[in-house]
């Protein structure tokens, strides 16, 4: 936990005003209507005078990097293998605010996740951590694994001394992304990251980044878990947050055995997923079957765009 002033940001706007400039939001369109709220707290609570910030232990203990190893399995990103974080954080900021308010008083707003509110910056402010250069928090604690909370509050709390960058002269988080997802330090292009093309986009995922995901099905931790600073972590003690086993290591080829049924699915984009999977999955003679007797019947142009590029070699 540490505490911050709301104005302790200042250069938080300019930076994501240049993330929304590159288009490297993609169609997270959410981000570019909610930006001046982002900038300052005081816009989105005028009365707010202390930010307080919490951070929640999640790591799992062992190595995320080696499910990507077992290529018949899927590799989940360790965030999402346990109940809604939301679910969990939130409570304990309310019980903390209620203590809070009770004890000295003041009016109080909590958020998790759920507000435009710039936990990252804020956090680092507040001397949780710092933004590495993949421009996740860093604990020195707790490397990279903290889910974050905030409590604002009209209360006149003493500020923590904020954090500084420790991550020197290491790129092992740039260096390790499939997608080459960072253009440059401190700089994320969501429109690479797997993490935003598997949970966040809408649309269909880019050919050139498919093969490269691997057996990435939700979310990606690479940068996460090869930084250094996660030698010092320790796994984290909150049950509801402990993996459940069927979202530890899903079998890909019992989440695969439907793509051929996939291809009448409602959604074209659906079936555009299916086509180029079963071009990857089937043989070259079997598939050329298939397209030869499902191409002709459809009429969506991302799909019939798919079943093209399927059967042309040099995008495969």
């Amino acid at each position: 936990m540490g505490v911050t002033r709301p104005d302790s940001i200042p250069q938080a706007l300019t930076q994501l005003s240049r993330f929304l400039a590159d288009g490297a939001h993609g169609d997270m369109h959410w981000m570019a209507t909610t930006a001046a709220r982002r900038g300052d707290p005081r816009a989105l609570w005028p009365d707010v005078r202390s930010v307080i910030m919490l951070g929640l232990n999640y790591d799992q203990g062992g190595d995320p990097l080696a499910i990507l190893r077992r290529r018949d399995r899927g590799a989940i990103s360790t965030y999402a293998q346990a109940d809604d974080y939301h679910d969990v954080i939130k409570p304990r900021l309310e019980g903390l605010a209620r203590w809070l308010t009770a004890e000295a008083g003041g009016d109080v707003k909590v958020f998790v996740d759920t507000a435009a509110v710039m936990e990252k910056p804020l956090a680092g402010a507040a001397g949780l951590g710092w933004q590495g250069k993949h421009t996740n928090l860093v604990s020195r604690q707790f490397g990279s694994w903290l889910f974050l909370g905030a409590i604002f509050t009209t209360l006149d709390l003493p500020p923590d001394a904020p954090e500084s960058d420790h991550c020197g002269n290491c790129r092992a988080c740039l260096d390790v992304c499939p997608t080459a997802a960072f253009p440059e330090p401190y700089r994320l292009d969501a429109r690479r990251c797997i993490s935003y093309l598997t949970i966040e986009h809408k649309g269909p995922i880019p050919r050139e980044l498919r093969a490269p995901m691997g057996n990435r099905i939700y979310g990606c931790d690479d940068c996460l878990a090869v930084c250094p600073w996660n030698k010092f972590a320790r796994a984290g003690r909150e049950m509801k947050l402990a993996a459940r086993s069927e979202l530890r290591a899903p079998p890909l080829a019992e989440l695969a055995d439907g793509a051929l049924r996939l291809l009448a699915d409602p959604s074209a984009l659906v079936r555009g997923a299916a086509v180029w999977a079963l071009s990857r999955l089937l043989p070259p003679e079997r598939f050329a079957e298939l397209a030869a007797a499902r191409r002709a019947q459809e009429v969506e142009p991302l799909v019939v765009q798919e079943w093209t590029a399927a059967l042309t070699p040099a995008a495969a």
